[in-house]
């Protein structure tokens, strides 16, 4: 039976993006081609979830249909020949255009092998059936569906289904993206699929580290990670990454912390620090190794878990503003922050938020200058000075520019006397 959707496509799509996709299927008839939209858009068009991510796939000449597909508002246009690929960027939301093609794999792990095929290769090659759907845009058959992996079905009744026995053993970054799938939608693994999972889980050790670590972060970038990780512990996933590492209640509650005090910008690096925090310097070094981390986010976790070793020191109630200052200023905010997240102690959380919220930012209002047409000789006395009118207006000791003055006089006096 022929199944067609361009009633609830354009139900679906803002009207210019609609109108875009026909203008796409119209190019591509003129020159004898067929074009499909293809992947997560199908899946979310009957999900009923927002998507304009939009991929289309083309047998034939993507490039050459972006390029006409761009001269309309496109904003930006990204071209890859050695892949027959273009990224058209509008300015709220994006299109992908691909030539069909079928993929093969020389062993494990490895990056596959394209060459050009048809829409049923390119469907083949998708890693499970609910992305593996494609809707015609050619305009004799527009919405006409093709569904030869049964996603449609998977979807309502809730499935993350892969497509071959060997999927997770052709590409095991499947197994990141079925963990994320599933938590995302709240769908479930079909049995046979689970089994497959753990079954081939040590696929992962066939990865490079730069891909764990993207697929670690699309992980993370999630709207409830802790779902994922908690997942994919159970899964045997986080072991293979780490023996160490957890996806356990506390990391749970702490990533809720971390959206209740951090409401805007990037959290993956906050989720990272808490993610390793509880292993020792030397795990983490090797975990750092493995996935191959950028130098400033690997900065950033080794300088959490070092914190993590002085946080008794930030409990002893004899000590000031400026002994805190002194422990914490050398640590990234960002260390300073997973800290403040992780931590048991009432004392220490609180004293750490003064740091991150007030004392940081408190300078001396008197500069080394004005400490020198004051009489303070140059050299290592200035320096010391500076330092030590810094520790008197973290405690407290001055207020105000008057005050400053008369405690470096009382230093210059004391400096002056035989």
């Amino acid at each position: 039976m022929v199944w067609n959707f361009s009633k609830e496509l354009k139900a679906y799509l803002p009207q210019r993006i609609f109108n875009l996709l026909h203008d796409a299927g119209d190019k591509a008839n003129e020159k004898g081609q067929d074009i499909f939209l293809v992947g997560g858009v199908v899946r979310d068009l009957f999900l009923k979830r927002p998507n304009f991510d939009l991929d289309l796939v083309i047998e034939g000449d993507a490039i050459g249909l972006a390029q006409e597909l761009a001269k309309n508002d496109v904003i930006k246009l990204t071209v890859h020949r050695r892949f027959g690929t273009a990224r058209l960027n509008f300015f709220d939301f994006t299109l992908d255009v691909a030539t069909a093609r079928c993929e093969t794999y020389s062993r494990p792990g490895a990056l596959p092998d394209v060459q050009p095929g048809i829409i049923t290769d390119d469907l083949f090659r998708r890693d499970f059936s609910i992305n593996a759907m494609a809707l015609y845009l050619t305009p004799k058959c527009f919405g006409e569906l093709i569904d030869l992996y049964n996603g449609r079905n998977d979807i309502a009744a809730r499935l993350i289904r892969v497509l071959h026995p060997n999927s997770f053993i052709d590409d095991a970054t499947r197994i990141f993206r079925a963990i994320r799938y599933e938590q995302r939608l709240g769908f479930a693994l079909e049995s046979k699929t689970a089994e497959l999972l753990v079954r081939d889980v040590s696929m992962i050790r066939t990865l490079s580290g730069d891909r764990i670590r993207h697929e670690l972060m699309l992980m993370l970038m999630e709207e409830l990670p802790e779902r994922a990780l908690k997942r994919a512990d159970e899964l045997g996933v986080l072991r293979d990454l780490h023996s160490s590492l957890k996806g356990n209640g506390w990391l749970s509650e702490r990533f809720k912390r971390a959206r209740q005090l951090y409401k805007s910008g990037p959290l993956c690096s906050f989720y990272l620090c808490l993610l390793i925090y509880s292993l020792n310097p030397g795990e983490n070094a090797q975990f750092l190794a493995r996935l191959n981390f950028p130098k400033k986010l690997a900065e950033a976790m080794r300088q959490t878990l070092k914190l993590k070793s002085q946080l008794d020191y930030l409990a002893k109630p004899e000590i000031k503003p400026s002994d805190i200052y002194r422990l914490l200023h050398g640590y990234t905010a960002q260390a300073v922050q997973a800290n403040l997240l992780a931590a048991q102690s009432d004392v220490i959380k609180q004293r750490l938020r003064l740091y991150l919220d007030r004392w940081r930012y408190i300078k001396p209002l008197l500069k080394g200058e004005d400490l020198e047409r004051m009489g303070m000789p140059h050299g290592p006395k200035l320096g010391k000075a500076l330092n030590e009118l810094h520790d008197a207006k973290l405690d407290g000791d001055v207020r105000t520019r008057k005050g400053e003055e008369k405690l470096v006089r009382s230093w210059l006096d004391n400096l002056h006397e035989p």
